[in-house]
């Protein structure tokens, strides 16, 4: 169907929205694509819906040609299925819950394993009904605290979530590399960057796990790459734990009045000034860091933890989030050191900390102590200043292993430019990105918590492996605005864009409107997509700034140039321009849009 812009369900700003941070989300909403509704969700308008089915169709392809099966989930589920996985509570705050008239609880869905897997066993009961891979797309709602970037993190969006069901591990392997094939396919045709890397499977659950990331500066995703090619996510880097160290010849730890140190900065200058050593100067890299965090966990318990960390190093709560799921992290407030007086602020050290306290707080035997947890890099002979739990004061020449240990070490500290890669393949170097897939291989989790079985060969009861495999269609759809736009609006690739071409008439006179009448309907009998603007009484300017907003890869002009016989044919994206005989312009625009496609 013709799309009029003289009828077409559409506005068009010419100023940002106020709450817009990044050129997608902007774009999106002052080219008329989408509208807010509330904080995180919005309202799709007739092009934004055109592109959006357009991604979707490609999704479609690919996985029908991966032989996945569609189906399609209520968004509104009951609460037992998440009760018997764990995620009812695992979640937290994470999801919108509900009640009916009659008291019953619900959520609103923001992932679909429970119901995927309880079809399967609706309906399935033997190995000969496996391999199967069946999937949806479909509105999920997930209440994000910080809603961001427009259609790049919100409270509702569409997702594309496939899943596998296999006897074996090797089934859940064939299945796994099937739909990682598919993923590269889609979005290649899409015309999208991408990079695989490790990634950790957080509340997900499950072993192998992979994300697919498209390259932005605004990408809210940290990401490291190797010149060897080991690629991950940062939750996913895994430190190179340094050899154990000597420490027979150690001297013994003494601790020293250093007043007005609570950074590790005025720390390391003290030491510098009246400890000074012989060999080299003391750095923040001597230094151990004991930072104090509260785990949140999802049934609302609050729990401290202190993470000690080489003073040139900073937590990055994201990585320690990833370690400690479905726990989220706060930075630790008033009442919690209030709860803690052992915990000195600035000057805090092992001495009161998890196992060195003997499992109870110094001044109160009531008290448990906190648990503590060790960076890799601080290993059994590495040797540290750090607190001595009372203000103005450190200990020098604390030796790990020696003098104090931990409950456990964490992946929690922030990973650097030029740290080794943990495969060995070269120092690493940071980039951002989106997240556009993810991949899982969730094993026996579900099918386990939920009765997923089927008999084997043999006629015994085996339970079902299971793979998980996602795309955020509507974050796909922000990260090609993201990724295909100049100063002046969008500039879709074609095969995504609401039309193939935006065909303008400009002017008064009536035989123009004629003219781009005529070649609107040849283009379109051609199959060629057009949005014609044909409104009358707008003056070019506004037509054209609107055409470079929209984005439409072809931009056709009817106008002063029809008195010579010729159109204007520009390219949205490349710039070029070239008049074109009216009689040649059906062929050369058909011709120039299937060279697109």
């Amino acid at each position: 169907m013709l799309l009029r812009l003289s009828t077409l369900f559409v506005r068009t700003l010419r100023e940002d929205p106020a709450d817009a941070e990044v050129a997608s989300h902007k774009l999106l909403v002052r080219a008329g694509y989408i509208r807010r509704a509330a904080p995180g969700i919005y309202t799709w308008l007739p092009l934004g819906l055109r592109v959006l089915a357009k991604v979707e169709a490609v999704v479609r392809e690919e996985m029908s040609a991966a032989g996945a099966q569609e189906v399609h989930f209520p968004a509104l589920l009951p609460r037992e299925p998440y009760e018997a996985t764990g995620r009812w509570t695992e979640y937290g705050p994470n999801i919108f819950r509900l009640k009916d008239r009659k008291g019953n609880d619900y959520l609103l869905a923001p992932t679909h394993e429970e119901m995927f897997t309880l079809l399967v066993k609706d309906l399935y009961s033997s190995y000969k009904d496996l391999p199967l891979s069946i999937y949806q797309i479909q509105t999920k709602y997930r209440d994000e605290a910080r809603p961001r970037a427009g259609l790049i993190r919100g409270r509702e969006f569409v997702m594309k979530d496939a899943y596998s069901f296999d006897v074996d591990d090797a089934g859940l392997e064939a299945s796994y590399e099937a739909q990682r094939l598919a993923y590269q396919r889609i979005f290649d045709r899409l015309g999208l960057e991408y990079v695989i890397v490790a990634a950790t499977s957080g509340a997900m659950g499950g072993s192998r796990s992979e994300e697919f990331l498209t390259p932005t500066a605004i990408g809210e995703d940290t990401f490291v790459r190797s010149p060897g090619g080991y690629a991950a996510n940062v939750e996913a880097v895994t430190t190179v734990v340094p050899e154990a160290l000597p420490f027979d010849d150690a001297p013994a730890a003494h601790v020293e009045d250093t007043p007005d140190t609570p950074t590790i900065d005025t720390l390391v200058a003290l030491a510098n000034e009246r400890f000074a050593r012989p060999d080299r100067a003391w750095t923040a890299a001597d230094t151990l860091k004991n930072v104090v965090l509260a785990l949140v966990h999802p049934d609302g318990a609050r729990e401290l933890v202190v993470v000690g960390l080489p003073g040139d190093r900073e937590v990055d709560l994201k990585r320690l989030e990833a370690a400690v799921a479905p726990a989220e992290v706060e930075a630790a407030g008033d009442a919690d050191f209030a709860a803690h007086p052992e915990l000195v602020r600035g000057y805090i050290g092992p001495a009161v900390l998890g196992p060195n306290a003997d499992g109870r707080a110094a001044d109160d035997p009531e008290r448990t102590a906190v648990r503590y947890l060790l960076d890799p890099r601080v290993v059994a002979g590495t040797r540290w200043i750090t607190g001595a739990n009372e203000p103005g004061r450190h200990v020098f020449d604390l030796v790990a292993g020696r003098d104090f240990t931990a409950d456990g070490t964490v992946e929690a500290a922030e990973v650097r430019a030029g740290d080794p890669a943990p495969d060995g393949s070269g120092p690493l170097e940071l980039a951002r990105g989106i997240e556009i897939g993810h991949i899982f291989q969730l094993g026996r989790k579900y099918a386990a918590a939920l009765g997923l079985t089927v008999l084997d060969q043999n006629g015994k009861a085996q339970v079902v492996t299971m793979g998980s495999y996602g795309i955020g269609v509507t974050r796909v759809l922000a990260a090609l605005a993201e990724a295909n736009h100049d100063d002046k609006g969008l500039a879709w690739p074609a095969h995504v864009a609401p039309a193939h071409v935006h065909l303008v008439a400009t002017g008064k006179d009536q035989a123009v409107f004629d003219a781009a009448d005529e070649l609107a309907r040849e283009l379109e009998a051609r199959g060629v997509e057009v949005l014609y603007d044909d409104r009358p009484k707008v003056s070019p300017g506004v037509k054209f700034a609107d055409a470079e907003l929209f984005g439409v890869p072809l931009v056709v002009v009817v106008g002063r140039g029809l008195a010579d016989g010729v159109v204007e044919v520009r390219s949205r994206a490349g710039g070029d321009s070239e008049n074109v005989p009216v009689a040649d312009a059906v062929e050369v625009v058909a011709g120039r849009v299937a060279a697109l496609l």
